[in-house]
């Protein structure tokens, strides 16, 4: 089944070229359906890249879904145009006395400041206290798996002496759970940042369990609530040129930027990077979509407590 998006988002046309099924409001209008709905608040810099790389993850579920976007109303993304913003996006006050069955909170640029430092830190801890009520699961990225990890649970971050950087092997540490139903022994995953969580600090809260990590770069998923919450350190969801992206564009500004470890065939930046993440990605938002929120959600939605 598609996903049903809003009408001329330009994640469809860029979908469509890579022959994945998506549909907009004005076909979706015509079924009969109840499809679930989810909400993406996107904090990352650049909008449309990520939207894309999520839908393209979302898209791979025999579930119709309807995806909404969420934004913030204290701060001004710089990197997107106004008109995409005004056209798709909806400030959290505007969505606040809806219910979703999933939602998706990404990582920001913003992870070496103190979580309190952040100019909509008061914001975000409104919509983290309001998903606990209005939401079935929620799925959390990178800065916010830290911030909500640090926001429910009193969890802190800790800096790294140099960036964690490149493609790493995870170990699935509860292999029975649904979310990671099908996976293999080791999968891969990619992480881009400078802060990091401890495993002792989560294994001392019995709110919590530590369910993958990394012998090299450590807590990579913890879940809480059954599986009402997941919060997962690295980013299944990037792109294949994601990294490379960002290497060339940091490596002509800084003099300590690193090659990405386990990313480019033969560690040469002039080599295509080895996507090693892409099925264990869909395999993981398939799982999430299908066994935390399909299954646990409400069909009357209001009845999300």
């Amino acid at each position: 089944m598609p996903l049903r998006l809003p009408d001329k988002l330009p994640a469809i046309d860029l979908l469509k070229q890579e022959n994945i099924f998506v549909m907009d409001d004005s076909r979706a209008h015509m079924q009969d359906i109840r499809p679930l709905k989810i909400v993406i608040l996107n904090l990352m810099p650049l909008k449309i890249t990520t939207e894309t790389d999520l839908i393209r993850l979302l898209s791979n579920t025999p579930l119709q879904l309807e995806i909404s976007f969420m934004k913030l109303r204290s701060h001004t993304p710089k990197n997107t145009p106004i008109e995409h913003m005004m056209m798709f996006y909806r400030d959290f006050e505007q969505m606040r006395k809806e219910k979703y069955d999933g939602m998706i909170i990404t990582g920001a640029p913003v992870e070496t400041l103190d979580f309190e430092e952040v100019t909509y830190w008061d914001e975000m801890k409104d919509i983290f206290a309001w998903a606990r009520t209005h939401v079935t699961s929620t799925l959390y990225i990178c800065w916010a798996a830290q911030a909500g990890l640090y926001y429910h649970y009193g969890i802190p971050k800790y800096p790294l002496r140099k960036k964690m950087f490149g493609i790493f092997p995870q170990i699935p540490l509860e292999p029975q759970l649904p979310i990671f139903r099908g996976f293999d022994d080791v999968f891969q995953m990619p992480h881009s940042r400078h802060t990091e969580l401890h495993r002792e600090d989560i294994l001392a809260n019995p709110a919590l369990t530590l369910i993958a990590e990394s012998p090299d770069c450590g807590v990579s998923m913890v879940m809480a609530r059954n599986g009402r919450e997941f919060f997962i350190t690295g980013h299944l969801e990037y792109a294949p040129n994601t990294l490379d992206k960002e290497y060339k564009r940091d490596k002509d500004i800084r003099d300590d930027v690193e090659l990405p470890r386990n990313y480019y065939r033969d560690d040469n930046p002039a080599n295509e990077p080895l996507v090693t993440w892409r099925a264990h990605a869909n395999l993981l938002y398939s799982n999430w979509i299908n066994y935390y929120v399909y299954q646990e959600t409400p069909y009357d939605i209001n009845q999300i407590e």
